[in-house]
């Protein structure tokens, strides 16, 4: 396949897939002008974008090394994390729910999944699927990550209580769910994404840039959210991991930094922020 190549999706923005000039064997998807996604073909560990690597330190922390896990992806773009868990934990059923039907096959065009990977996708909207899972799947899942996006933005119906209350049952009794959450100034969005997850699950922690945190620049946040305290064993690893600089609320910060914002609903939810389009400009 010659790349670049693009598609017009069903929302009307654009979506190519791209060579990386500089990764030798690396493709990018990018989406109305956004990079959304990164995959090295070659070496399918080396997660590209610094909230995906952290993401990355969850899937490696949450089991012990190289165990198999049952995971659930919600956004599936050009697949990075499946791919990175059938890399580094063989044997692990997954499965990726995605919106946009003519993306998938864009991207498998471009960039083949593994065939000994047990991945399978379906096509539809997060929420409308999530209702509609099979019910082996209820208190199966090991991990479920949430990266929703449309462009640059998270719609608002993926990002309220009656959401995640579609996932909560779905978790094992030490399940761990993952959103990535992107916002700036105030943080206005991200902390209502913390305080949902603060309302429905035992335990809750906030990682990422210390000066995103601090709402001083746009950028991602990764939201790790437990059914069971014990998830946070392997917190300080997590942390430790890096990207760096980093930093990590949980316990009092964690609550300090929710304090004000009230949980989101279906009746007060709206899209994230949209970034600055000069956040993706290249020189």
């Amino acid at each position: 396949m010659t790349l670049p190549r693009s598609i017009t999706l069903s929302s009307g923005l654009v979506a190519t897939v791209e060579e990386d000039r500089w990764v030798p064997g690396a493709v990018q998807l990018v989406i109305d002008g956004t990079p959304q996604s990164h995959v090295n073909l070659r070496d399918t560990t080396d997660l590209f974008f610094e909230y995906v690597r952290r993401i990355g330190h969850v899937i490696d922390l949450c089991r012990a090394p190289g165990q198999p896990i049952s995971a659930l992806h919600l956004g599936g773009g050009a697949l990075t994390l499946p791919r990175y868990i059938a890399a580094t934990r063989p044997g692990s059923r997954q499965q990726v729910i995605e919106l946009e039907g003519a993306l998938v096959d864009l991207v498998r065009e471009a960039a083949p999944l593994p065939k000994q990977a047990s991945i399978r996708v379906r096509r539809g909207d997060a929420r409308d699927v999530l209702g509609r899972l099979p019910a082996g799947m209820r208190g199966a899942m090991d991990l479920v990550v949430v990266d929703i996006f449309a462009g640059a933005q998270t719609p608002a119906h993926v990002s309220s209580r009656e959401f995640y209350e579609l996932i909560a049952p779905l978790l094992s009794a030490d399940g761990v769910v993952v959103v990535n959450a992107a916002d700036g100034a105030g943080m206005r969005f991200v902390r209502g994404q913390a305080a949902t997850l603060n309302a429905l699950f035992p335990a809750v922690a906030a990682i990422g840039e210390p000066q995103v945190l601090k709402g001083r620049r746009f950028g991602n946040v990764i939201l790790v959210a437990g059914a069971s305290g014990a998830a946070w064993e392997w917190l300080p690893r997590l942390l430790a991991s890096g990207p760096h600089p980093a930093r990590q609320l949980v316990g009092d910060e964690f609550a300090e930094f929710i304090r004000g914002a009230s949980p989101v609903t279906d009746a007060t939810a709206t899209d994230s922020p949209a970034p600055a389009r000069s956040l993706f400009e290249q020189g």
